[in-house]
């Protein structure tokens, strides 16, 4: 039996027995995660003697959740230290490689990527970081793309994404940036199908020539869709318990990773805020199990499909 074989076996045991310190010790990817919010309430009440007060159990809407945000985190911790939860709870997860995203500041990029290095090396170093430019959906694309190369010229991103309000602009505006991007040998992401159609899913994909898509669970509303993404080998990187919170999906149980996964669909499982939402991408996967929406055997090749990602890690 290969070493692969043997984490296999152990993740599937680990998710039958509940396990949740088990599943800490197997290797996972966490490839939806924004890094601003990737650490735990835990870690930063523990450094910063302070209390934070839980969010809702369900947001009103997006808007409501950045406000939660705002008042009861960002005021009072700083973002490099947030940065540093984010990579510490890597490692206690045990997260062999992580899709980040991030903004840029063209004033103190390079001190910023040595500081992350820095912070990589100290509080995660079994953990490959996939750093990810992140793009405001509501953004001036047109200044965006005219400083892009500037942006790229540090090697140091190897994807890029749009998040944020689905609905701010049409996704075609964002195609002459999408294609510099791919010249550049990114991997290429967009927020679209959490609270869009199908349809929206299709159209990202087909006008930026998407090689993964973050959330795109509405492609579930569509078996023509779910087919084409398939055909297509489109991954979805999908966050279940931000779904839930933001009241897209009613629990765990009904959750459309299900369909998507049985239409043959490459999909994966992660955290997206994990300070707002508070699980792991190990919880995660403990929630999809203890629901009955799928077994372990089918959670373990989700896991093996998010460590593909260590294949663009040059």
């Amino acid at each position: 039996m290969t070493n692969k074989d043997v984490l296999n076996e152990l993740f599937k045991e680990h998710l039958q027995n509940c396990s949740l310190s088990g599943l800490n010790s197997i290797c996972k990817s966490d490839l939806h995660n924004h890094f601003g919010r990737g650490g735990s309430r835990e870690y930063l009440e523990s450094i910063f003697n302070i209390k934070i007060d839980s969010p809702p159990e369900k947001f009103e809407a997006f808007s409501h959740m950045d406000e939660w945000f705002i008042e009861n985190i960002k005021k009072y911790c700083p973002y490099l230290k947030r940065l540093e939860a984010a990579f510490v709870q890597a490692a206690s997860d045990n997260i062999s490689v992580l899709a980040a995203s991030f903004g840029f500041d063209e004033e103190n990029m390079m001190a910023f990527i040595q500081t992350m290095k820095s912070l990589n090396l100290q509080f995660a170093p079994n953990t490959i970081l996939l750093p990810e430019y992140a793009l405001d959906r509501a953004c001036d694309t047109d200044r965006e793309l005219s400083r892009l190369d500037e942006v790229l010229s540090y090697k140091w991103f190897k994807s890029i994404d749009i998040s944020y309000n689905e609905f701010a602009q049409p996704i075609k505006k964002f195609k002459k940036i999408y294609r510099k991007a791919k010249e550049y040998g990114l991997i290429l992401r967009a927020h679209v199908g959490e609270f869009g159609t199908a349809d929206d899913v299709m159209e990202a994909v087909e006008e930026l020539e998407l090689d993964e898509v973050h959330h795109g669970i509405a492609a579930a509303k569509s078996e023509q869709v779910m087919k084409w993404l398939s055909d297509h080998k489109i991954q979805l990187n999908v966050c279940p318990t931000s779904n839930i919170i933001l009241r897209v999906v009613e629990s765990y149980s009904v959750h459309p990773i299900r369909q998507l996964f049985d239409y043959g669909i490459p999909v994966t499982i992660n955290t997206d805020d994990m300070l707002v939402f508070n699980q792991s991408v190990s919880q995660e996967y403990l929630n999809i199990f203890k629901s009955g929406l799928m077994n372990a055997e089918e959670l373990d090749i989700i896991r093996e499909i998010g460590l593909r990602a260590l294949e663009h890690y040059n």
